[in-house]
């Protein structure tokens, strides 16, 4: 750490406990202190300097870890543990650990989860151009006039989604590639078209695909995958 310290959100997200923006939620609620008094916005951290959220200390900056999950329905993509079926407890990973980015409750497949909280906000900067791919299953025959709407564009949450990659897999199901992520996206938008998602799975994300994992699963990135990642969102 240099003279000058390191900013307060910075340290707790490089301790592990969780991303910078959600340190700045932690900071703004008055849940941290530094060296025993209330930490603000903008405070720097110096050596020695003694930093609680909720009271229990933090370390300083963690052991890094990089987790890919398939996660099963069910589960809930957040860190708070007010949320029973939260993905962190369910995972009971030694590292605290976090998602970054979400899969909606009631969809599975790939998420990633880390200890690092400067690269939450890093992929979050950098997302509008990150594809992430979902094989899908709806209640109705897949048509050519459906693919084609899906990939044009479709009105959602008063916009219009960008267009994107479609591919019929079968009768009542295909695959789709999206570079955005908006809140239940591809249920929205197969909702708008009359069609009601019955299996959403997600395989990729950017170049990490979920290969033969299992819903429940999870390892850690490769080091090749890891030099990929940071290499796309630097």
């Amino acid at each position: 750490m240099s003279d000058s310290g390191k900013r307060l959100n910075k340290y707790i997200a490089d301790s592990g406990y969780c991303s910078r923006r959600e340190a700045d939620r932690l900071i703004d609620e008055g849940r941290v202190t530094v060296d025993g008094r209330r930490g603000m916005l903008g405070d720097r951290v110096l050596g020695g300097m003694v930093v609680r959220v909720d009271g229990k200390p933090l370390t300083g900056e963690g052991e890094k870890v990089y987790i890919l999950l398939n996660k099963p329905r069910g589960i809930v993509c957040t860190a708070d543990p007010r949320e029973p079926m939260n993905v962190v407890d369910y995972l009971d990973h030694p590292i605290r650990i976090f998602p970054v980015g979400r899969l909606d409750k009631d969809s599975e497949g790939l998420l990633l989860l880390t200890s690092d909280g400067e690269i939450v906000n890093r992929v979050l900067r950098a997302a509008g151009g990150h594809e992430k791919e979902y094989e899908v299953a709806i209640d109705r025959p897949v048509t050519r006039e459906f693919v084609q709407r899906m990939m044009s564009g479709v009105p959602i949450l008063d916009t219009v989604t960008l267009p994107c990659k479609v591919r019929k897999t079968g009768d009542r199901t295909f695959n789709i590639i999206l570079v955005q992520g908006l809140n239940r996206q591809i249920r929205r938008m197969c909702e708008a078209l009359g069609a009601n998602v019955t299996h959403l799975r997600r395989v990729r994300i950017m170049d990490l695909k979920i290969g033969n994992m299992r819903p429940g699963e999870w390892r850690e990135l490769t080091a090749e995958e890891l030099r990929g990642l940071m290499a796309r969102i630097r």
